[in-house]
């Protein structure tokens, strides 16, 4: 192959005026300066509003939103209180996450604004108001990796995206923290959002955080946005440490930790190179702190640690105990901080987290998972999603997808609550299938899922407090009684689906 400069190429017309062409767009391209290069083609949309009619939104169609600001989160309200403004009807809410602060869609559900929602967890006056009634279509509950496989299969089809990012670049490039500075509501990895710009019709980024190009590197590709939104504020910064990951000083609640970090040990993963996660809650929060110990005694390190990354497995990978961290979802401004200046510290998308249809997917290499609860019942089966109340007051998210994919997932939980036991007969809603949980862990003792009988023995062996589950459960039920049956009407509020989409079970409405 023989390589040419315009001006060595034979004179004809036709190649003169192409020769003119390109030269004067190199000129023009030299001589912009970054701002007015920035300016042309740029995809800011002037307001909100004009961003959704460029979108094409009409009754009925799918919106989607992610969590990732938790309850600080601005954005749910600021868009469904202008889509409710401009008329729209209809139309189905498929958010990564709801929280406390997402209460005003009870009235866009009550003004036939909101037709249906579909989203991991649910709390709070609008958790308390679905599961009095207040929908006449059931909302659907997926974990993360489930959601992540239905909108890629077309199963959850998204119209319009609008997400929330505290940086981006006039071309979309965005991200949940800003280079080099502490500013604002610093969410972190974008994980949850990847999924749903790489995927939807339609997406818009919201910011109050316009950077110059390009905003490298990013949690979202300028290739999957389509508009941009510039606004005053997009979240409380306080809200981002969500009371799910609180640190515990509770006694009872570093007493489970201890002896889920000594299960670990015992279990045959605990060697040089295991990879982990913890999940949210206090017990299994804290049982980083034991294995720091552990880890330093034995002189282990870990290969990664996965999921939502908190401050203290940052501290871990800091001091040598974890080499990467892979981040679908920071939890607090240390894990942020660790995920804008360490490149050891990888923010990914639900997919690859999760994702029941990718191959590739990060729990199926995970050695150990520790798990929180609501309560468990005799066949293992865990509920992660409603109270003892009946009431819905929780979250799915990647409970059942970590417990499928780790080669030992342990559930961390009290024997009781106050007066309620957490160890029951049958637990109000299944999550998480009995079948892929392999040891609970509770203050006064484990039990090992019958089917895991080489694990068992290495507990045993390790003169660990071990029982068998209706043990525990005749226990707790000495401790507190039997509690009353929860009334419920035969209207169905919730579908609660597994990773593959599966219906695993059904939400019934509180009788009043």
């Amino acid at each position: 192959m023989h390589n040419f400069s315009l001006d060595q190429i034979p004179y004809s017309d036709e190649l003169v005026c192409v020769k003119d062409i390109f030269n004067a767009k190199n000129i023009v391209k030299n001589t912009r300066t970054l701002s007015e290069r920035e300016e042309l083609h740029n995809k800011i949309a002037g307001s909100l509003e004009e961003a959704v009619r460029l979108c094409g939104l009409k009754d009925g169609m799918t919106i989607s939103f992610h969590h990732h600001f938790r309850n600080g989160d601005y954005i749910v309200n600021l868009v469904m209180g202008k889509l409710a403004e401009m008329g729209f009807k209809h139309l189905v809410v498929a958010a990564s996450s709801l929280t406390d602060c997402h209460y005003p869609l009870i009235e866009h559900i009550k003004s036939g604004v909101v037709r249906r929602i579909e989203t991991s967890g649910l709390w709070g006056k609008l958790a308390e108001a679905v599961s009095s009634g207040l929908m006449d279509v059931p909302m659907v509950f997926r974990s993360h990796g489930g959601r992540a496989g239905a909108i890629e299969k077309g199963e959850l089809p998204i119209d319009v995206a609008f997400l929330g990012a505290l940086s981006c670049d006039p071309y979309g490039n965005a991200n949940g923290y800003i280079r080099d500075k502490d500013e604002g509501i610093m969410c972190g990895s974008m994980g949850y959002a990847k999924c749903d710009s790489q995927n939807a019709d339609k997406t818009i980024i919201i910011t109050n955080h316009i950077v110059h190009y390009p905003n490298a590197p990013f949690g979202i590709s300028e290739s999957d946005v389509d508009y941009i939104v510039k606004v005053d504020e997009i979240g409380d910064p306080a809200g981002i440490m969500s009371g799910a990951t609180r640190f515990t000083s509770n006694p009872k609640e570093l007493m489970i930790a201890e002896m889920a970090s000594k299960v670990i040990v015992a279990s045959g993963r605990f060697k040089d190179g295991f990879s982990f996660q913890t999940g949210t809650g206090g017990a299994s929060l804290a049982v980083s702190r034991f294995l720091r110990d552990m880890m330093r005694a034995k002189k282990i390190r870990a290969s990664f640690a996965l999921g939502g990354i908190t401050g203290s497995i940052v501290d871990l990978h800091e001091e040598g105990l974890v080499r990467k961290l892979l981040d679908v979802q920071s939890f607090d401004l240390k894990a942020t901080q660790s995920l804008r200046d360490n490149r050891f510290h990888q923010q990914i998308s639900a997919s690859y987290y999760a994702s029941p249809y990718n191959e590739g997917t990060a729990v199926n290499q995970l050695d150990v998972v520790v798990l929180s609860a609501l309560e468990v019942d005799c066949n293992y089966n865990v509920n992660v999603l409603t109270g003892s109340d009946g009431v819905i007051r929780g979250a799915i998210g990647g409970h059942p997808d970590t417990a499928y994919g780790a080669s030992v997932s342990i559930i961390v939980v009290p024997l009781t609550r106050g007066r309620i036991p957490c160890i029951v007969k049958n637990v109000g809603t299944i999550v998480t299938p009995g079948k892929i949980v392999d040891v609970i862990v509770t203050e006064h003792g484990a039990a090992v899922n019958p089917m895991r009988k080489n694990l068992r023995k290495r507990i045993l062996d390790s003169g660990l407090p071990l029982f068998e589950i209706e043990e525990l459960q005749q226990k707790a039920e000495k401790l507190v009684g039997i509690p009353d049956t929860i009334p419920y009407t035969d209207k169905v509020v919730g579908v609660v689906t597994y990773r593959d989409g599966t219906v695993i079970d059904l939400i019934r409405q509180i009788k009043e």
